[in-house]
């Protein structure tokens, strides 16, 4: 919208005296209770930058929550995840009338408190740190119990005497967190199979369009951000869909789909190794002999003559 205010919360400070809240018990880590937000940010609709780790569960009746460009529906709550520099916001609200105090937590964790850790380098590997909201995390009531447990430990531990165990105990909270949704996320996976072999079958859908319309030769293939893009969906939610589905990930992915057509193409054609090569978008015939063999352990002439 024209009128979307966007705002950059550089410390978890800056977020608490914003949103009407007592300074944080610790600078760098706190748990915010979103029914004890008692300032709105700023005129609806709004979105913010943080600079810091973000883990929310929020539920707020009737009104439409906005991560990067998707908007979605929180009346049930949903739990999702921001890495620093991602953009959310309140996009709506369907009926102030009907709007009551948002509920749920949210774990604000900024770099620095990571600082010396195994986790600072272990936390980017996290996938779905990068989905968009409407990717997120729907929890059962006992999933959503265990990780409100955790956010306790960890709220208690920075309220209680700071010492020298006290990163140590709360680092270890969070990795046993960030473990656990990894595991909530490939339920998911499953329990929404039919939501997710929709999405594979648009992806197939995708590839044999883009395969047959000559783009490969042209264009080559296709990057893992643009299939995302083109199914609206990111790439990190579209690579760990397709492992839990097929054990592979979107590039691994995509080049069992250009064996398949190389072989083919070789075993039901005339052209040259080179020709199909080039059909298949690839600039030097040495990649694709050795991408091919790689997958099949044969080159291309001996798969070839294996028909012969």
């Amino acid at each position: 919208m024209n009128n979307n205010k966007l705002f950059r919360v550089s410390t978890i400070t800056e977020y608490h005296r914003a949103a009407g809240l007592p300074k944080p018990a610790h600078p760098l880590i706190s748990v915010v209770h979103m029914n004890e937000i008692t300032l709105p940010i700023a005129e609806i609709p709004f979105s913010l930058i943080f600079d810091f780790y973000s883990i929310s569960l929020k539920k707020m009746q009737h009104a439409k929550f906005k991560y990067g460009q998707q908007a979605s529906d929180f009346d049930e709550g949903v739990l999702f995840f921001m890495a620093p520099g991602q953009l959310f916001g309140i996009d709506s609200i369907d009926d102030m009338a009907e709007v009551k105090r948002p509920e749920g937590w949210m774990i604000l964790i900024h770099p620095d408190f990571l600082w010396n850790t195994p986790l600072a380098k272990t936390i980017k590997q996290y996938e779905f740190f990068n989905y968009s909201v409407y990717e997120a995390l729907y929890l059962s009531d006992k999933e959503e119990n265990m990780l409100a447990a955790i956010t306790q430990n960890i709220e208690q531990e920075y309220h209680a005497n700071i010492d020298r165990f006290s990163q140590n105990v709360i680092i270890a909270q969070l990795e046993l967190l960030l473990t656990y949704s990894e595991r909530f996320y490939q339920r998911q996976f499953i329990t929404r199979k039919i939501a997710s072999h929709e999405l594979l079958t648009r992806l197939e859908d995708y590839l044999s369009n883009y395969f047959n319309s000559g783009n490969l030769a042209k264009q080559g293939l296709p990057s893992v951000t643009h299939i995302a893009e083109t199914l609206n969906i990111s790439p990190g939610y579209l690579s760990g869909l397709l492992k839990s589905l097929t054990s592979q990930n979107t590039q691994q992915h995509l080049h069992n789909k250009l064996i398949e057509l190389a072989k083919e193409k070789l075993s039901t054609t005339n052209l040259s190794v080179s020709e199909i090569a080039y059909e298949l978008g690839f600039e030097h015939l040495q990649s694709f002999s050795k991408l091919f063999k790689t997958k099949t352990s044969l080159s291309p002439m001996e798969f070839r003559h294996s028909f012969n």
